[in-house]
């Protein structure tokens, strides 16, 4: 999760996550230590993150400079062009290499520090700084949010499921936009195989995804467990009666009302 980005930390925390994880694979520096590879142990997309943007290329305004600019493609001006693309992206793989070479360094240099740090205590110590995430323990997953407002595209978030909460986060941003406790969740379903509904009080929300079952079987799990420790035991389904679409929850599966619901400790809880 680490490596692909799904917790969102300083860059410092992560080459300090990466000493650890070094730590706890070969024990103390040494030159002599089997060495992985920076992908194995720091999120790649960081690096490219550094990398200047590709130039946009605005689109043709009418045919005729459609037309010549197919014309130019075709002779000297469009080898000349395919030459400067070779040229640029040559320079951003060594620009590449140096963010990659320089960030390896820095990680070396916090693995000599924990000299002497044990196996168990690295894993530990690795642990603690991931839990510092208020998402932690959550399951995170790539969504469309198909927007209601007229004009608005879909965006792009992670759907966090966590024990005690469902939560949206922007991407790499460490604090969820907004968060919805069991309680406030009336129902959620499956719309057709790439669309996932869940209807939190008075509006309902539509996320285009790949994994519609993996996240109805996740809330329905922590319903259950919800269910099982809050609510009367005759209030539970019959063992083996099927399961509709969408599925309704029941209620009174958060605390009163209070601040922290605006941003309850997704997860926090949950190992």
């Amino acid at each position: 999760m680490v490596l692909r980005g799904y917790v969102p930390t300083s860059e410092e925390t992560l080459q300090t996550l990466a000493a650890l994880r070094l730590q706890s694979l070969n024990s103390d520096f040494s030159t002599h230590a089997p060495f992985p590879r920076l992908e194995e142990l720091f999120p790649p997309h960081v690096l490219h993150a550094r990398l200047p943007p590709l130039p946009h290329r605005p689109p043709a305004k009418c045919r005729g400079a459609r037309l010549r600019a197919g014309l130019l493609a075709g002779g000297l001006w469009g080898q000349a062009l395919a030459k400067q693309r070779a040229e640029r992206d040559q320079r951003l793989r060594g620009r590449l290499r140096e963010e990659g070479a320089s960030t390896m360094a820095a990680i070396v240099e916090k693995w000599k520090l924990l000299q002497g740090m044990g196996r168990p205590e690295a894993m530990a110590a690795y642990v603690a700084l991931v839990r510092e995430w208020p998402g932690f323990g959550s399951t995170l997953f790539d969504v469309d949010l198909q927007a209601s407002p007229v004009g608005a595209g879909p965006q792009r978030l992670w759907l966090g499921i966590g024990a005690k909460a469902v939560s949206l986060y922007k991407p790499g941003e460490p604090e969820p936009l907004d968060s919805f406790c069991y309680g406030r969740i009336s129902s959620f379903g499956a719309s057709d195989s790439s669309t996932f509904r869940l209807s939190v009080e008075d509006r309902d929300l539509l996320f285009e995804t790949s994994q519609v079952d993996e996240i109805a079987q996740l809330l329905k799990t922590y319903l259950a467990s919800a269910g099982a420790q809050r609510l009367p035991r005759p209030q539970e389904p019959p063992t083996g009666a099927p399961t509709l679409e969408p599925t309704v929850l029941p209620q009174g599966l958060c605390p009163a009302p209070g601040p922290w619901q605006h941003r309850p400790p997704v997860g926090s809880s949950h190992s």
